[in-house]
């Protein structure tokens, strides 16, 4: 049995969840300072990977990494190819996985009682240090449950993976993708190890998520 569809997708997805952490994070801070109007469509734009089906988010990706598009010629032109490539794999999962990681780190920071917030600003503390100090202590739980969303749903993707990545054996062909070939191929028997395997990892993740809620409950 080759395993090449797990180590990539292990790979894959912990480089994505790395990225998605950092992305996720900053992205609810920043939400959180700008005007309400603005917010609101921020915040609009950042949840729609959410809704949208993955292979409407892989054709917006094959049109921006594309050879055609500026971003793409530019890549090209400094010997980057995204297109069909392991950073596709990542870039694919980072897009479909950031609104999980977005939204449950904004609404951890949108309960947090602004009177501790307030009285920090009072004593001339920097919102850097508000936010170093306060905001992510006081938010830990979640942002790490959060963080496990965002794997969990990296190393699931398949839509947007397989429209910007290819289904190529060895480079790009993660677990999902393994399923399908296996599938299109008439090999169920892989195919349901491959589904089994997946939903081991992704049930001792829901399981780290009710241990990180015990522990908030216990705070």
């Amino acid at each position: 049995m080759n395993l090449s569809p797990l180590i990539l997708s292990l790979k894959t997805t912990l480089v994505a969840t790395f990225i998605t952490f950092f992305l996720g994070i900053y992205a609810a801070r920043l939400v959180l300072t700008l005007p309400k109007k603005i917010r609101a469509i921020l915040d609009a734009i950042f949840t729609l990977p959410l809704v949208l089906p993955p292979t409407v988010l892989g054709f917006f990706l094959l049109i921006i990494f594309g050879r055609n598009s500026i971003i793409g010629q530019a890549l090209l032109s400094i010997g980057i190819r995204i297109v069909f490539s392991w950073s596709a794999t990542v870039i694919a999962a980072v897009i479909v996985s950031f609104p999980l990681m977005y939204r449950t780190t904004h609404a951890a920071f949108e309960q947090l009682d602004t009177s501790i917030i307030f009285a920090a600003r009072t004593l001339k503390m920097s919102e850097h240090k508000i936010f170093w100090k306060i905001m992510i202590p006081n938010t830990f739980s979640s942002i790490i449950a959060g963080t496990i969303l965002s794997f969990t749903r990296a190393l699931g993707e398949f839509g947007a993976t397989l429209m910007l990545a290819g289904n190529i054996p060895n480079k790009t062909q993660t677990i999902s993708l393994a399923i399908y070939t296996a599938v299109s191929a008439g090999n169920m028997q892989l195919a349901f190890v491959w589904v089994m395997l997946i939903i081991s990892i992704s049930f001792i993740t829901i399981m780290l998520i009710n241990f990180c809620n015990k522990l908030e409950v216990k705070k």
